[in-house]
C-alpha cells in the first residue's frame, strides 16, 4: 500500500482525508505542522505527500522548499492544499514545483483522483529506454533529459511533459490532450496547471525555449529545427 503523509493542521481535515486515503486501500500519515511534517517526510520517504500551506511552525511553502533539498524527497510528489483560491497563490505554488493543487473546500472524489492521477504519472515508466529527438536525449532509466550532454533541471511532470511534446514534435498538440498524457486527467479549470508548468520549462530550456510555441486556439507544440 502506497505511504501518503498528509500535512495539514486543521485536524477535522486531516482525520477525513485519512478516512478516505484507507478506504480506498492507501495507508495515511498524519502530520499537523511543517516543522513534523518535514521530519516525517524525510524519515518515511512516503509516496505522495499532501502538503497544506497555511501551517503553524513552518509554512508549507518552506516546507516544499527543503523537501526538494532532501535526497529522499527530491523526486516525491506533492500535492498543495490550501483555502487561498486566488490566481496567484495557485500559480505561485505551481512555479515552486508542486505536482499538483486543491483549494479548500474540495470533495474527497477529486482529491483521491488527483493523488491516483499523479501517482501513475510518477510510476509510469517511459516506453523508450533513451529518445533522441533534435537536441534533447532523455534516459528513460535515470528520467533525465539532457541537451547538449549537459543535464536539465526537470521535475517529473516537467520531464513528463517535455517528452510528450517531442515524441509529437512539429505538431500541435492540444491542452486537454496534454493534461490527459501527461497529468491523467483533463477540464478546463486545470488548464492554468498547464500554462504554469510550460512557463517554467521555457525558463529552463533557456537557449531553446523559443522551440516550445503556442499553438493559439489549440495548445503547444514544440519544433526541433532551432527558430
Amino acid at each position: 500500500m502506497s505511504l501518503i503523509l498528509v500535512i495539514e493542521d486543521e485536524t477535522d481535515i486531516a482525520d477525513l482525508i485519512a478516512l478516505h486515503l484507507r478506504r480506498e486501500g492507501f495507508t495515511p500519515l498524519l502530520a499537523h505542522d511543517g516543522i513534523s511534517g518535514l521530519a516525517l517526510a524525510k524519515a518515511e520517504a512516503p509516496a505522495l505527500i499532501l502538503l497544506d500551506l497555511m501551517l503553524p511552525g513552518m509554512d508549507g511553502v518552506r516546507v516544499f522548499k527543503e523537501l526538494r533539498r532532501e535526497p529522499r524527497t527530491l523526486h516525491t510528489p506533492v500535492i498543495m492544499l490550501t483555502a487561498r483560491a486566488q490566481t496567484e497563490d495557485r500559480v505561485a505554488g505551481l512555479e515552486l514545483g508542486a505536482d499538483d493543487y486543491l483549494t479548500k473546500p474540495f470533495s474527497p472524489k477529486e482529491l483521491l483522483l488527483r493523488i491516483k492521477a499523479v501517482l501513475k504519472r510518477n510510476d509510469s515508466t517511459p516506453a523508450r529506454e533513451v529518445l533522441d529527438a533534435g537536441p534533447f536525449r532523455f534516459d528513460a532509466a535515470a528520467l533525465q533529459c539532457y541537451t547538449n550532454n549537459e543535464p536539465l533541471e526537470l521535475t517529473l511532470t516537467e520531464y513528463k511533459l517535455l517528452q510528450y511534446l517531442c515524441e509529437h514534435a512539429d505538431q500541435p498538440c492540444e491542452r486537454n490532450e496534454l493534461l490527459r498524457s501527461v497529468w491523467g486527467y483533463s477540464d478546463a479549470a486545470n488548464s492554468r496547471t498547464l500554462d504554469t508548468h510550460i512557463k517554467r520549462l521555457r525558463i529552463k530550456l533557456g537557449p531553446h525555449a523559443e522551440r516550445l510555441e503556442t499553438a493559439r486556439g489549440t495548445g503547444y507544440l514544440l519544433r526541433l529545427a532551432a527558430p
